[in-house]
């Protein structure tokens, strides 16, 4: 039989390796998340900044071309 001791030991022993186990695995989930995050704030600083793009070459009368994503031109009074 074994002594107790061992047995206490190699339980602790597997419960250490365990929890080490878990908090890898969290710091990854950790930095998966940020990185997501990161990108979606990027997505989101880009969209705005071409919105108001769009938006302050309207006021100025100007023609937004979607094709290049710029401002050009004046735009078209009446028709053709």
């Amino acid at each position: 039989m074994l002594p107790w001791s061992k047995l206490v030991v190699g339980s602790l022993l597997i419960a250490g390796l365990a929890w080490l186990v878990h908090e890898i695995r969290a710091d990854g989930a950790r930095s998966i998340t940020n990185a997501i995050e990161r990108q979606n704030n990027d997505a989101e600083s880009r969209a705005r900044e071409k919105r108001l793009d769009y938006d302050s070459c309207l006021d100025v009368g100007r023609l937004w071309d979607f094709a290049s994503g710029q401002c050009s031109g004046t735009a078209r009074r009446g028709r053709n």
